[in-house]
């Protein structure tokens, strides 16, 4: 790129047009700019050298031009004035912008053409600039001088801060539009695991940070954020490379974007979804036929696209007026860089040019391409609003003036306080038709082409609008795009790109976060017994299924619980219930051969009638066990431990009241010493009562105080896919009392049986009760933790088995021997024998 002689310390390059309002204009015509020493001592001319010519700027300057013209010829818009210009290159650089836009507003710094010796027409207004970077300077700068800027693509929302920047304004609309319409194109594709490559300047880092507002709870997370430079490009590069995410959101101005595309293009990445802001979404040098490998079907919003008539033949327009470098400063380069070669200096541009720029076709360079009008479209929108707020003002009436003045503005005098108010009252149609207005903020509606990159049979690259996103309606038609239009990006072919970091759980399991980690990475966990999950996605939590059901063995669904009870249909139930059913009868039996056999000496000797009580005690100890069988009902709950409690004490009263008549009867060894008196059948009788009414009074306590009732045991604490019915205790207290009021009774019989041990050997009755209790104590012992232990109804068979083995017990151990000398040996079954000792 060669270098170019421009006069002024600030004016790097510049474009006038005198007029009765001179519009200021900042253009970035070239791309970093830099100093160069003065060519001769007699020529303290600035010597700038420009890295790259931007035609694409270029053209927005022609643009500016084109709407002055054309606003001039307007006999209705502004008809009596004149509109002139003075546009400036910025050169992309902050302090190149502020310089211009200081020389323009106060005309001290240089001399224009056409103008009187050291002095510069004084702009009131200026459109520009297009860097966000740039604008917030200047706007800062103005801004306490109520200097007006309309600028044409700044776009950082930051610049809507109406108290900080008083007096900006733009035809762009602010990125918080465009943040918002991609956090809404992310979401609405399942695009959760994204990389973000933002700018190292305001419009990158405010972008970015809109953006992650938008996306707070949307479910999309951030994979990496990186921001581009020449020394890191290739780090970068690397880590979008390696990293999972396979759709990148670019938020940065058109010349970053190129920086890094270069070296994507170079490492061949080409599998990779790429998304692009407004910036350089229609940039037609990122779209070359080399980079289409690695970019075809990049996504993009884009500013609103318009056609405006006349500007293609004017930008390829001939100039008749001789002297190139006079009339525009810039047009020497720019046709060395569409033709490619180099002109002499002395060469004049006349009709009978040998190149002509109307020989160009459509895309075949930026500045003739008016295909993708829509930064240029800005530029004309910033034009015909300024005229507007002039034509405003040239329409005030006395006592209509601003800020309730009762004096209109002086238009051969204008205050650009004046300019500001004006402006934001505008609201006018551009000659392409679409309605415009600022808001409070200066900013106009959000209104965004959604851009795909498609590839052409010859190779190139097309811009096509698959969608919009409108800021000025319901949310509901805010955002929409043609899937079917939209060509994917990385290689996807037809099929959207899935960009993820974790697969989504399947039915029946939960996602867990992985530490350290966004929440879109997470590892799939099954959902705990009772919990279900029915989708397949990122359920954080599973659902606990309702009362009386549980999960299925996939966790998939809540089935009904299965009911669990010792039934009388259970294998189990039916055993124990012809066990007892037959302690029953063989107590009924030994009982009928002891009626039977009632007059013979060993029932005699046995104490007919307390055998008889103890029999039929037995048998209500059989019988009890029944009540245990069988779906819990309130009435069945409280017969169970009453039932039981009466009839084992029964039996065991019974039982000490014939183990202390047969330790008195034996130990009564003085002479005329009769204790037997006091252990007569109606005291035995009574004794018995007495016991037995005792445990009758605690169970009348228990039940009326607590009493045992019908539950479901597996609450929400410990559930299953059965649920167990049972019988609650009610009062801990009263089956403890009941318990051990048993175990009371079993253990004193235990003891004076123990102490009538060693009585004659042909009536070993106190040995009998020995062996017996000995029996009932261990297996009530091992009751307990048994009981604990056992899960559901095994808990109620355990309880069935201690009363049966017991009972049995205590019937074959007393009455089985007494039986087999009765039936089966009755020479035994005499007084003669039984008192042989």
């Amino acid at each position: 790129m060669s270098g170019y002689r421009c006069r002024g310390l600030f004016f790097n390059c510049y474009v006038y047009r005198a007029g009765d309002v001179v519009i200021g204009g900042l253009f970035p015509i070239h791309v970093e700019c830099f100093q160069l020493p003065p060519l001769s001592l007699s020529l303290p001319f600035l010597h700038l050298s420009s890295v790259r010519f931007n035609q694409r700027a270029y053209r927005w300057l022609q643009t500016m031009i084109f709407a002055v013209e054309e606003i001039n010829r307007d006999p209705v818009l502004l008809p009596n004035l004149t509109l002139g210009f003075l546009a400036a290159d910025t050169c992309l650089a902050e302090g190149t912008t502020l310089g211009a836009t200081l020389a323009m507003v106060t005309g001290q710094e240089a001399s224009v053409a056409g103008t009187e010796c050291g002095a510069t027409p004084e702009v009131p207004v200026i459109i520009g600039d297009a860097r966000s970077s740039a604008s917030i300077v200047v706007a800062q700068t103005l801004g306490p001088f109520d200097l007006p800027m309309v600028s044409y693509f700044a776009s950082c929302a930051c610049l809507s801060d109406n108290w900080r920047y008083p007096s900006f304004f733009r035809t762009i609309p602010s990125d918080a539009f465009q943040a918002l319409g991609m956090a809404r194109l992310l979401h609405q594709l399942g695009w959760e695991w994204v990389g973000l490559v933002s700018g190292d300047d305001d419009y990158g880092k405010f972008g970015v940070q809109m953006l992650l507002q938008d996306l707070q709870g949307s479910g999309v997370c951030v994979a990496y954020a990186e921001v581009p430079s020449q020394r890191r490009m290739k780090h970068i590069v690397d880590t979008i490379r390696g990293s999972t995410a396979r759709v990148v959101v670019t938020f940065a101005i058109a010349q970053d974007a190129r920086v890094l595309m270069e070296e994507v293009v170079r490492q061949n990445i080409t599998d990779r979804q790429w998304i692009a802001s407004e910036a350089w979404v229609t940039y037609s040098t990122l779209s070359s036929p080399k980079n289409l490998p690695s970019l075809a079907g990049t996504i993009g919003f884009a500013l609103k696209k318009a056609v405006i008539p006349s500007l293609g033949p004017f930008l390829t327009r001939l100039r008749p007026d001789g002297d190139y470098q006079k009339s525009d400063p810039f047009l020497r380069e720019l046709w060395e860089e569409i033709f490619g070669c180099s002109l002499g200096i002395d060469l004049k541009f006349t009709t009978n040019a040998l190149f002509s720029l109307s020989i160009l076709g459509e895309g075949e360079s930026q500045y003739a391409d008016v295909s993708q009008l829509r930064a240029s479209y800005n530029v004309y929108k910033a034009v015909y609003a300024i005229a507007h707020a002039i034509q405003d003002m040239v329409a005030c009436r006395p006592g209509e003036g601003p800020f309730n003045s009762e004096r209109c503005p002086d238009i051969r005098k204008l205050q650009p306080s004046q300019i500001v108010h004006y402006l934001r009252r505008v609201n006018f149609s551009t000659p392409v038709g679409d309605l415009f207005h600022f808001d409070i903020n200066g900013d106009p509606p959000g209104s965004y082409d959604i851009i795909n990159w498609h590839v052409t049979p010859e190779g190139t690259a097309e811009f096509v609008q698959v969608g919009h996103f409108l800021s000025s309606v319901g949310v509901d038609d805010q955002f929409h795009i043609n899937m079917e239009k939209v060509v994917w990006g990385g290689g996807s072919g037809d099929e959207v790109p899935v960009s993820i970091c974790s697969a989504a759980c399947p039915p029946g399991s939960r996602h867990a976060v992985q530490k350290g980690r966004p929440v879109c990475c997470f590892d799939c966990l099954s959902c705990a017994e009772g919990e279900i999950s029915n989708t397949t996605g990122k359920s954080v939590e599973c659902i606990r299924c309702p009362e009386r059901f549980w999960s299925n063995p996939d966790r998939t669904a809540c089935v009904p619980q299965l009911v669990d009870f010792l039934s009388y249909s259970d294998t189990m139930g039916v055993i124990l219930s012809v066990i007892s059913v037959s302690g029953a009868m063989l107590t009924a039996g030994a009982q009928a051969t002891f009626f039977y056999h009632r007059h013979t000496p060993l029932v005699k000797a046995n104490n007919s009638e307390l055998s008889f009580l103890l029999l039929l005690s037995l048998k209500l100890c059989f019988l009890c066990a029944l009540v245990f069988i069988g779906w819990p009902k309130p009435w069945t709950c409280m017969l169970r431990h009453t039932l039981f409690g009466i009839s084992f004490v029964f039996c065991i009263s019974c039982l000490l009241s014939r183990t202390v008549v047969v330790l008195v009867a034996f130990r009564a060894t003085l002479p005329g010493e009769n204790l037997m008196r006091y252990f007569s059948p109606a005291q035995q009788r009574m004794g018995i009562s007495i016991c037995t009414l005792i445990q009758v009074l605690i169970c009348v306590l228990w039940l009326t105080l607590a009493p045992p009732r019908p539950a479901e045991r597996g609450g929400r604490e410990g559930r299953g896919p059965r649920v167990v019915l049972e019988c609650e205790v009610g009062s801990v207290v009263g089956f403890s009392l009941v318990l051990g009021y048993i175990g009371l009774l079993a253990s004193l019989c235990l003891l004076l049986a123990f102490l009538a041990r060693k009585l004659p050997d042909n009536f070993n009755e106190a040995k009998f009760i020995t062996f017996s209790m000995l029996i009932f104590c261990a297996v009530w012992i091992s009751f307990v933790p048994a009981y604990v232990s056992s899960p559901g109804k095994y808990t109620v068979a355990v309880e069935i088995f201690a009363i049966l083995a017991s009972s049995f017990g205590l019937l074959f151990c007393l009455f089985a021997p007494k039986c087999f000398i009765i039936l089966l040996r009755p020479e035994r079954n005499t007084k003669k024998h039984m008192m042989s000792k």
